[in-house]
This record gives C-alpha cells, structure tokens and sequence, in this order.
C-alpha cells in the first residue's frame, strides 16, 4: 500500500484492508519511484488509486485501476481500468475473468483453426462436397459462439 498518510493511519488502515506491506508519507514523485522499484523486484505491477496524487503512479504500473465513484477525473482519466462501485473485493473476480477470457479466445482460435485446417485440403482433394463443408464450418462456428457462452457462468 502507498499512501501519502501519516504513519499511524497508514498501520491502521493496511491491517484494516488486510495488507501486509505499507508505505506512508509519500508525494507523488516517491510513489512513482516505489512503483518502479517493487516492478523491479516483483514483476508486474497494479496500482490502485482515486486521487490526483495517485496518477502519475498509475501511469508507470502495468495496470491502473481507478476508485471510480470517488475518484479524481485525473485517476479516471489515467487508469485503464475504472471500479465504478469503490469495491475492492471485485478485483479478483475481474481478473479471474480476464485470464478466463485470454484462455477461451485461445481455445476458440485453436478450434477455427482445426476446423479450417481441416476443410481447405479436403475441400481441395475433392473429399468433401459444399454442403458437408459449410455444415461443418457453421458446426465449428457454433462451437466457438457456446465456448464463449461459457464466460456469461459467473465462477467466484
């Protein structure tokens, strides 16, 4: 946690939230430098902020996510992304339904791909008429529209 808050309110409010690791008293150039270093140290980087002194903070992390209904214009403006209800607790749903999503566009190219790999030389070798062809075509077409359907099931 980066904050520009005094130390004691600072302690309170991270074992409040359940965080292990703070930092106070920070201005937004000391952010941004905190930032960089725990990228170097980490990897990728979310920062999470609802302030102007937040911004320049949010530029320089791999993903800025704004507190929206109680953010500045400035933090909506630079985040990438906006929590419009303030609620912490839906940043692991997000993300668990990014990677679901990374994943079944994966699966849906993987599965175009066979399909097309499949038709074009027996279409080609004359094995296959139009009409078994266009059904498997819209046959795979469908298996990718319910393979996406599959992301509307909401896992917690």
């Amino acid at each position: 946690m980066l904050t520009g808050d005094n130390e004691g309110t600072a302690k309170a409010i991270a074992q409040e939230a359940g965080v292990d690791t703070y930092f106070a008293r920070l201005l937004p150039e000391d952010k941004v430098e905190k930032i960089r270093q725990l990228r170097q140290a980490n990897g990728r980087i979310a920062m999470v902020g609802d302030g102007i002194n937040d911004a320049p903070a949010m530029a320089v992390s791999d993903l800025g996510i704004a507190m929206g209904a109680a953010g500045t214009d400035i933090a909506l403006e630079t985040a990438d992304n906006a929590l419009m209800s303030d609620d912490l607790s839906k940043l692991p749903v997000a993300f668990n339904l990014s990677r679901r999503t990374v994943r079944n566009i994966r699966q849906n190219i993987i599965l175009s791909l066979a399909v097309i790999t499949f038709l074009v030389p027996a279409a080609l070798a004359g094995w296959i008429g139009m009409v078994p062809g266009l059904l498997i075509n819209e046959a795979g077409g469908l298996a990718v529209i319910v393979n996406g359907l599959r992301l509307l099931k909401n896992k917690r």
